[in-house]
């Protein structure tokens, strides 16, 4: 099962996971990140960013989750400029080292196999940063993904588009379409970093955590992972069967297991 860390606010849980990535990369110098986009992985980056004078990031390589089909990559919500507003450039990583799948439409039909084949070149993820969807989507991999699946094209539910709105204008300009890291893809990486807040995921993290392993709810793959971490703020936490537990495990924990 994953390990629950029931933290009392995302901006506590940003510094527990850089302290996480910086040992990483301490022990690694050429570690590989797997960087997630929206605000809430934002404490993170800034948690880093405010650190970065600790630690060499000159060899670190990252890859993103995903990326809008058809969106320019100058577009400001195109996640390419958002890693290199919220992540390259507060850090200062080497951009030729940060790598977003390719949205274009003259290169989709092949982008998954490109994004499948640089991965694998890197050496595979680190520690990949997720966050999940009020429907437990992680990635862009909606429910119905298969634990399976590789980094591939994908069509945004109106849920998904719907939250997703308030980046841009209107839903109208939400892209239809995704090319995102599949849920297999993401399960190759050796530890999952998962973040909720806020008690609109609430549903989502119970399901994900306790609930049945389904494809309904991608989320619920990190329960075959043999290294997933899951941070949550109180409300995120609210509908946990087995929070109390969580709390007991995390301040029993030997110091020398890390996150």
């Amino acid at each position: 099962m994953a390990e629950v860390i029931i933290v009392d606010s995302a901006d506590q849980a940003g510094e527990l996971i850089a302290s996480e990535i910086i040992a990483v990369i301490t022990a690694k110098p050429d570690a590989v990140l797997g960087l997630a986009t929206g605000s809430t992985p934002l404490p993170v980056y800034r948690a880093l960013a405010a650190r970065r004078d600790e630690v060499d990031l000159s060899r670190v390589s990252a890859f993103a989750l995903d990326e809008y089909v058809g969106l320019p990559v100058s577009h400001p919500e195109s996640y390419r400029s958002v890693i290199t507003r919220d992540v390259v450039e507060p850090l200062g990583l080497d951009p030729r080292r940060v790598h977003v799948p390719n949205g274009s439409l003259d290169t989709i039909q092949h982008a998954g196999a490109d994004y499948e084949a640089a991965i694998e070149a890197a050496g595979g993820v680190d520690l990949q940063i997720l966050g999940i969807g009020t429907d437990g989507h992680i990635g862009f991999n909606e429910p119905g993904s298969s634990f399976a699946s590789r980094t591939r094209v994908k069509t945004l539910t109106m849920q998904t588009r719907r939250d997703n709105a308030r980046f841009f204008d209107s839903i109208d300009d939400v892209p239809m379409h995704c090319i995102t890291q599949g849920l297999g893809t993401i399960s190759r990486a050796r530890h999952l970093v998962l973040l909720a807040f806020g008690e609109g995921k609430a549903h989502a993290v119970a399901g994900a955590v306790e609930g049945p392993l389904t494809a309904s709810l991608p989320g619920s793959a990190l329960q075959l992972h043999e290294r997933a971490t899951v941070l949550v703020d109180e409300a995120a936490a609210s509908q946990l069967q087995n929070a109390n537990y969580y709390r007991h495990a995390y301040a029993n924990k030997p110091s020398w297991q890390g996150l």
